[in-house]
């Protein structure tokens, strides 16, 4: 199998998803998320980059917390200035 190399969405979307996931693991299960968490957590992590890596690159977010035992429950953006928040709990 040939060596596919990831695009930079792909990699920020791995980076989203794992910044979730220490948070996550931090705070405990269920876990509410706030976009000036990941911004601590990772400030690579723009809001207009979470944003777009959650709408177009859901599955890799989703396949890194499945990495972890971990699953996005819920994902709300409340528009531009009002902020996102993500809901993390275990795997079923």
């Amino acid at each position: 199998m040939a060596f596919k190399p990831k695009s930079a969405a792909e990699t920020k979307a791995k980076d989203l998803g794992l910044a979730l996931a220490r948070i996550a693991e931090g705070e405990g299960l269920p876990a509410s998320i706030g976009v000036d968490q990941l911004r601590r957590a990772s400030p690579r992590l723009t809001p207009l980059a979470v944003g777009q890596m959650v709408r177009k690159e859901r599955d890799t977010v989703a396949a890194t917390l499945a990495e972890r035992g971990l699953a996005l429950v819920d994902y709300s953006d409340q528009g531009p200035g009002r902020g996102m928040a993500f809901t993390i709990d275990a795997a079923e």
